[in-house]
């Protein structure tokens, strides 16, 4: 998901993400599911880019750094020159302009 966020509430925001994705989920048999997920982030200040591609691959770099910590990530400079995570592919369509579904 794509969102601008003032520095001052990322972690808040991140944190509070985090907090939502680890709910219980509650089956129709009366059983409850513990969900965990992991969170990267990236942001233009950070990153120096606001070319969407270069973005997500950056969050994408964090998330795999912080895999299994239960915490939210947010990408370095250091996330965004990792060429790629997972195989995921440079400029494929729909993934290069803010305010596009990527």
């Amino acid at each position: 998901m794509v969102l601008e966020l003032p520095a001052e509430r990322r972690e808040q925001r991140l944190a509070q993400l985090v907090r939502m994705l680890h709910t219980p989920v509650a089956l129709d048999d009366g059983r409850t599911v513990d969900v965990a997920a992991s969170v990267g982030a990236a942001t233009p200040d950070v990153i120096g880019a606001r070319d969407l591609t270069r973005l997500q691959r950056a969050a994408d770099a964090a998330l795999y750094d912080g895999k299994h910590s239960g915490k939210a990530m947010l990408a370095t400079v250091a996330h965004a020159a990792t060429p790629t995570v997972n195989g995921r592919r440079v400029g494929r369509p729909g993934t290069a302009v803010w305010g596009r579904a990527a």
